[in-house]
């Protein structure tokens, strides 16, 4: 019997294109081992629904909502859901690499919501963080063809009630992702000339305007003010971007979001 570890490792390395061969070669296992861990075997009734029951949609399991609220904002910010084959999908967060515990908090969330082994893949300036499952899609209905601005970005009755339970992690997780806590300065004409100020404030881009506005929504359930603009980042691509910067609303903020680290 192998450990869990090299069960995990060989599905990283299957997410990287390796072939079954190499892939047993390097982690010292059987093709056909390796076939059986991915595409499994004729199962009883009861072992197929022991392997779905913490899926939230076709299992009854009931996720960790604060967990899963903020692996929702970061998938709505950086995230896809890709195939790999046979009903086995991957989630990748994209995180960059200026931020490590973005990365390391990215990786635990994932194995907190679904009981899967977390993996990193470097890239230049960014690591995907990711997960294999059969249930992402079921867990990310927003998954579809095309970028997240092109298409319609409306939550679930069950994810919109997660993320009424808990908006602070589920804006902790936007802001982790296209967000940002900067120190903004600014210049101020006086009797005794230029005075300079600075004040922190929270910025928040993207070019879906659904996503913005579920991030308005969550920070009105907190009674954090805010403001948003409309940008034009691109030939007829619009970025919707919130700021917040009244002292009690960054004060708030800084409460459970605080800076990238």
């Amino acid at each position: 019997m192998y450990s869990r570890d090299i069960v995990e490792e060989t599905f990283r390395l299957k997410a990287l294109g390796l072939t079954d061969r190499a892939i047993a070669e390097q982690c010292g296992v059987s093709v056909q081992a390796l076939r059986h861990w991915r595409y499994g075997t004729r199962r009883s009734p009861q072992t197929e629904a022991d392997r779905t029951a913490y899926c939230p949609v076709c299992g009854t399991g009931a996720l960790d909502p604060a967990a899963y609220v903020y692996l929702l904002g970061l998938y709505l910010g950086d995230g896809y859901i890709g195939r790999i084959r046979n009903g086995v999908d991957y989630l990748s967060i994209a995180c960059c690499d200026t931020w490590p515990g973005l990365i390391e908090e990215c990786a635990r969330t994932i194995s907190t919501v679904f009981p899967v082994g977390a993996f990193q893949v470097r890239r230049q300036g960014c690591t995907e963080v990711k997960g294999t499952s059969k249930h992402w899609r079921c867990t990310f209905p927003q998954n579809g063809k095309g970028m997240k601005h092109s298409r319609p970005i409306i939550l679930e009755p069950w994810q919109q009630e997660a993320v009424d339970e808990c908006p602070e992690p589920f804006i902790r997780g936007l802001i982790h992702s296209d967000g940002c806590r900067v120190s903004n300065r600014v210049r101020k004409k006086t009797d005794g000339g230029w005075k300079y100020y600075e004040y922190p404030r929270y910025f928040f881009s993207n070019t879906s305007q659904d996503i913005s506005n579920l991030l308005v929504h969550a920070l009105d359930r907190l009674g954090i003010s805010w403001r948003r603009r409309v940008e034009v980042k691109l030939p007829n691509r619009d970025a919707f971007i919130v700021s917040v910067s009244k002292r009690a609303a960054v004060a708030r903020m800084d409460e459970f979001v605080g800076p990238k680290y």
